[in-house]
């Protein structure tokens, strides 16, 4: 099967927490908007903190005539609180859900009625019907926190059945973990679409500070190669276009679905990947 020239896109922003990052994302957005994004993602903060500028956001996504994803998370909320919050993203027209668990804020213990995406996934469907599209999470190098890396396909396929559509998954640089996981789901009988997370490599501190916190593993060779580079800030935006451009064609070969990129409310190394891949 020869892979399309073309790929759908997705693209991901956080919410700007003073007016001058608002003004900066709205360029920024119009940018990338000439990508024809399927759709454009907000995240979701810690324990909800974010909840008003994420909603807000996804507003403005939503005005400009780009369908837009709202990121809803569960760790600490209460049933009620969670089905406030799609009845506000129901009436604003949004179809499309990421749905998570959600980090814990620093000192939160784990209360509130949601133990796992999969029961907020549940809830969302028993709650809504099909109403929303149901984008969940999946680490191809496997969850931080997973006992196993079959326990943590497990926790996928819960997800699945309890009524996601697709899936999103953490960056990664290393091809073979992301077909690895896209077979394994597929041998457990799970036929969704698992759409790459790509992050584009502009800073080498920001990456290893990341991929520290979030357990992506980024290959001793790209670590040692970013390290000889110092501050040299051209040349890791040179040699991380091609590491990650190289990556996508990758991706692209072996039939993944669509691309999905981590802009950090930036539109530079995004356009400029999808410039390289003809996209």
């Amino acid at each position: 099967m020869s892979a399309p020239s073309t790929l759908p896109v997705s693209i991901e922003f956080f919410p700007p927490k003073t007016p001058e990052g608002s003004d900066k994302l709205r360029a920024v957005r119009q940018q990338l908007y000439a990508l024809q994004p399927q759709f454009c993602s907000v995240t979701f903060g810690a324990g909800g903190s974010t909840q008003a500028g994420t909603f807000a956001t996804v507003g403005e996504i939503l005005a400009e005539g780009v369908s837009a994803a709202s990121h809803i998370s569960c760790v600490g909320a209460t049933r009620d609180a969670v089905r406030e919050q799609l009845q506000t993203l129901k009436s604003m027209g949004v179809q499309r859900l990421v749905a998570l668990r959600g980090d814990l804020p620093s000192g939160f213990g784990l209360g509130g009625d949601f133990h796992y995406a999969s029961d907020l996934v549940a809830f969302i469907r028993a709650e809504t019907g099909e109403h929303f599209h149901l984008e969940v999470a999946c680490y191809p190098e496997v969850h931080p926190q997973a006992k196993s890396p079959q326990s943590d396909l497990d926790a996928f396929a819960v997800k699945v059945k309890a009524g996601a559509n697709s899936a999103i998954t953490q960056y990664f640089y290393n091809p073979d973990a992301y077909f690895r996981f896209v077979d394994d789901a597929h041998a457990m009988g799970l036929h969704v679409p698992v759409v790459p997370g790509i992050m584009p490599i502009v800073s080498s501190t920001q990456l290893m500070r990341f991929s520290d916190a979030c357990g992506t593993e980024i290959p001793r060779w790209i670590r040692l190669r970013l390290q000889a580079f110092g501050d040299d800030s051209a040349s890791i935006k040179d040699f991380g276009m091609d590491v990650v451009s190289n990556l996508c064609e990758q991706l692209r070969a072996g039939g993944a679905p669509a691309l999905h990129f981590y802009t950090m409310n930036q539109s530079g190394a995004t356009l400029e990947l999808c410039k390289r891949l003809g996209l």
